[in-house]
């Protein structure tokens, strides 16, 4: 996606944006790239090879990778040989075709390189850090002086909502603006399955909006789909089985100061609703003085428009919707064959692909 207005916003800062990134295989995503010389990341990830490649990969001194399982208590070792979801969710995963798809490949990718690996999410394969010995992340964070941060993201394949639950009561404290979790949509009604709606329902407590979920289907053995991805995960059809969940603070529900609300413009923008980067803008210019608002409405209204290649400024944008353009509709009857590559290459390009 473009990254404009992420730099805009990064050239209107005078501290960090700093993203903790729990789950960091294959890279930190690269959005916050745009963030340039202001990003600080904290990357922590059980497979302890991935770290040492990143590590010898990054060129940005303020970004580290932590080799390490994390936990949602001390001295709790990792069950590796069970998995570390619920039962009921390791069963619905081995129906899955994807599953069939890593027996068959199963032999290749023990002699694989470890990006191949990982692109099988095959991480259990890597070298991989002491299983015996997790840590909390409150306690990595308060070793590294992180009292305040911008961004978490969880994505660990299985004790996602435990580690999640370590946070209760210190996201908005830390001054947590966003927060990016895979959650799953199998389960039980059981309180500390790691299932969507446990995940919603915390984060509501804690007083975020879910601001954008992502579904993704998987197909059984029994009947394999075509992968919507070069490798083995996700299918054009099956089960809602797992998904991403973005949730953010309501930027009326806090008073916020300047940098944490040009942050969190910056992070509705980047995760896909520039609406809501918009409305922010709109409605608390005057907090947002030494940035140019013309110049990011207009990133805005280009952002909302992905399927123009000549864009229209954020004005023109606001007057043809006031005057019910049809350019706000889609055209009656089928869709065409170039409607229908120009929605699957939109697909492709959409955030965290």
């Amino acid at each position: 996606m473009d990254s404009g207005f992420t730099r805009l916003i990064a050239g209107a800062l005078e501290g960090p944006f700093r993203l903790l990134d729990i789950g960091c295989s294959g890279g930190l995503d690269p959005r916050w790239r745009a963030f340039g010389r202001h990003l600080q990341a904290i990357g922590i990830d059980a497979s302890k090879a991935e770290c040492a490649r990143l590590a010898r990969a990054e060129t940005e001194p303020g970004i580290e990778y932590v080799p390490t399982f994390v936990a949602g208590v001390a001295d709790k070792p990792v069950d590796l040989e069970h998995g570390q979801a619920s039962p009921l969710i390791m069963a619905v995963r081995e129906r899955l075709s994807f599953m069939r798809t890593r027996e068959i490949r199963q032999a290749r990718l023990a002699r694989a390189e470890i990006e191949e690996k990982l692109r099988h999410n095959a991480w259990e394969m890597t070298e991989l850090a002491d299983e015996a010995r997790p840590v909390l992340v409150s306690e990595l964070l308060a070793e590294r002086g992180w009292t305040d941060f911008d961004y978490l993201k969880i994505d660990i394949d299985g004790s996602d909502f435990e580690v999640l639950r370590t946070f209760d009561g210190k996201l908005q404290p830390a001054g947590v603006l966003g927060v990016q979790l895979e959650v799953n949509f199998v389960g039980t009604d059981a309180d500390s399955d790691h299932t969507f709606h446990n995940t919603d329902r915390f984060m509501r407590r804690q007083g975020y909006e879910l601001i954008r979920l992502d579904v993704r289907n998987y197909s059984s053995r029994a009947l394999p789909g075509r992968y919507v991805w070069p490798t083995p995960a996700e299918t054009l059809f099956g089960r809602p089985f797992q998904g991403e969940a973005w949730y953010a603070r309501d930027f009326e529900s806090a008073a916020f100061d300047r940098a944490k609300l040009l942050k969190l413009a910056a992070i509705y923008a980047a995760v896909g609703v520039p609406d809501l980067a918009a409305e922010l803008l709109d409605k608390r210019r005057a907090e947002l003085a030494g940035l140019d608002l013309e110049r990011a409405l207009d990133l805005l209204a280009a952002q909302a428009q992905p399927e123009r290649s000549r864009k229209l400024g954020y004005r023109q944008y606001m007057q043809g919707f006031e005057a019910d353009a049809a350019h706000f509709y889609r055209r009656e009857g089928n869709y065409t064959w170039a409607e229908r590559l120009k929605a699957a290459w939109s697909a492709f390009r959409k955030p965290g692909r």
